[in-house]
């Protein structure tokens, strides 16, 4: 999803010398694969977006594997970027990387603070550890690698996988499975309470380009809508878009997680960068994405 962002916003501001693989095409858990790749391409500036992510359920059946994969193909491939010249390396993480009970708005100064999410923590440190790679090879040897921490991301190419995708996507398809049903209810997981902010992944696009521009970007920054909603309000909204009538039930076993988890993008507002997608108007394009790959047999559930 952040991959794809990424190449249709370079695309569109002109740029014609992008250097893609996939996951398929790359492994960044072997360390030889990636060696060898930056030794033949010596790319100028690299966009890390690679990551095994996923929502609450997945995280807690995996957690060995969201920390050692996280962590392998991080440390390859920042290492590798430095041994062969990269002049540029961006990494992006997630804002899951600051403590459960962090002080709101969330600004970059709360890092390693106080404990993290246990719902997430295996992910998070792996994104810690990333980042601060990054700003040791900076301090250490001067190449300007540095990091951006997105919030909760959703749009084209999101993962609709219906017990491993995010929150949005997995309401997504859960509502409109509801709608398509005629059920009478739909039950989301949790009380429903917690407050969560998302930020469409083309938004996410133009503040990585944004980032890229900056002669001397912070070394850890934020990149969010700044905005929040509690997850019961997003699934009316998307009960709204969709067109489902039935009732919103929640259900108070399964974990809440955080129970609020808003960045403060001062830091990032303050070099010229600013959301401009609504969550309305984002939904209701990721919506229309959804119905157009099911159609197409080509939605993303892994």
């Amino acid at each position: 999803m952040v991959g794809s962002a990424v190449v249709r916003q370079l695309t569109a501001a002109g740029f014609t010398n992008l250097l893609l693989r996939s996951r398929d095409d790359l492994d960044l858990m072997n360390q030889a694969k990636v060696n060898q790749f930056f030794a033949e391409h010596h790319p100028e500036v690299v966009v890390f977006a690679a990551a095994r992510v996923g929502g609450i359920h997945a995280n807690r059946s995996f957690p060995a594997e969201f920390l050692y994969q996280n962590l392998v193909m991080a440390s390859n491939t920042v290492h590798a970027a430095w041994q062969h010249g990269t002049k540029r390396f961006l990494f992006l993480g997630s804002t899951c990387i600051y403590p459960r009970l962090a002080p709101q708005p969330i600004a970059e100064s709360s890092l390693l603070t106080s404990m993290l999410e246990p719902t997430n923590e295996a992910y998070a440190i792996a994104k810690i550890a990333g980042l601060k790679l990054c700003h040791f090879y900076r301090r250490q040897y001067g190449v300007l690698f540095h990091s951006g921490m997105p919030t909760n991301l959703y749009g084209p190419g999101d993962n609709y996988h219906p017990d491993n995708s995010h929150v949005l996507p997995a309401l997504i398809r859960r509502i409109h499975e509801a709608k398509e049903s005629n059920a009478d209810a739909v039950t989301i997981w949790g009380s429903g309470t917690p407050l969560r902010e998302f930020l469409h992944v083309d938004d996410l696009a133009s503040g990585i380009l944004h980032l890229l521009q900056l002669s001397n970007p912070p070394d850890l920054v934020n990149i969010g809508s700044g905005e929040e909603l509690s997850i019961r309000s997003v699934a009316e909204l998307i009960a709204e878009i969709i067109g489902f009538h039935g009732t919103i039930k929640t259900d108070p076993s399964m974990p809440d997680g955080t129970p609020r988890k808003l960045c403060d993008i001062s830091l990032i507002k303050s070099t010229g960068w600013s959301p401009k997608i609504s969550l309305r108007n984002g939904l209701t394009a990721a919506y229309q994405d959804f119905l157009s790959e099911l159609k197409h047999e080509r939605l993303r559930s892994v």
